[in-house]
């Protein structure tokens, strides 16, 4: 099969082009798409473990820590100790992280709008629906 036929390499630009754009836009307010994919779990509730945080965006616990780091030191995301059990640590979004809801979820939505742009509505259901089919298929190893 031609590489670029592969479903890999389609799948693989697809979404750096997209990582890219999305990048771009969010660098007005100095975050990265990983770091929007941690505060968008925030957002949504009044805290989560890097645990919870690792499984709902698919990366590695180890992925999530750095990323967690990095957000630590930008202000972002602050860290507790759960003190009934003091093995659990919690993250929850600062002042500045909670601040950057809505303009950043503006971003998301014009990403979103421009990426589709050129698919009708069923289009863009199939696409999704196609996407997390795949996503959600486990192959033998």
């Amino acid at each position: 099969m031609e590489l670029t036929q592969c479903i890999n390499y389609l799948l693989t630009i697809a979404q750096h082009s997209v990582f890219q754009f999305l990048s771009n836009q969010l660098s007005e307010y100095d975050i990265t798409p990983s770091q929007y994919g941690v505060l968008s779990c925030l957002w949504a509730k009044e805290y989560a473990t890097p645990k919870q945080i690792s499984e709902i965006l698919c990366l590695e616990t180890s992925t999530i820590s750095g990323v967690l780091d990095r957000m630590q030191k930008k202000g972002l995301i602050e860290r507790f100790v759960n003190k009934e059990d003091r093995r659990e640590v919690r993250i929850v979004a600062t002042e500045k992280g909670i601040a950057l809801q809505q303009p950043v979820q503006d971003i998301i939505e014009r990403v979103n709008e421009v990426v589709l742009s050129n698919f009708s509505e069923y289009d863009i259901a199939v696409l999704k629906q196609n996407l997390k089919s795949i996503a959600s298929t486990k192959y033998m190893m």
